[in-house]
């Protein structure tokens, strides 16, 4: 039985959330969660909180299952754009430049290799 977890109005760009996003699909979850906690980029931080969320939501749902014995991995994940906030910026000539603060939403679902199979 599969599980869902979201992160909305995440403070980083798409683009960037989506290198990550692209690096953990349909990896095993402990695999994941190792390779989240050693990278080095910034929004790897938020996206290991949402994978941890996303295995205690599935524990919820699985009463009495071990995540060891489930197999767990990460199933979907994908990141769409949030809202943008824009801001000026002083230019020269008394001009101004219009910069675009963007975020993200990610949807991660993990599910157990198990259910596949059976």
């Amino acid at each position: 039985m599969e599980a869902v977890a979201r992160l909305r109005n995440n403070p980083t760009s798409p683009r960037k959330m989506r290198l990550l996003a692209d690096l953990v699909r349909g990896m095993d979850v402990e695999i994941a969660l190792n390779t989240l906690k050693f990278s080095t980029k910034h929004p790897s931080v938020p996206l290991e909180k949402l994978l941890l969320s996303a295995i205690a939501n599935w524990k919820m749902k699985n009463e009495g299952e071990d995540v060891a014995s489930a197999n767990l991995y990460v199933k979907t994940i994908f990141v769409d754009g949030g809202r943008s906030l824009k801001r000026m910026r002083p230019a020269p000539q008394g001009r101004a430049y219009r910069v675009r603060k963007r975020s993200n939403h990610v949807t991660i679902i993990v599910d157990s290799r198990n259910a596949i199979n059976a």
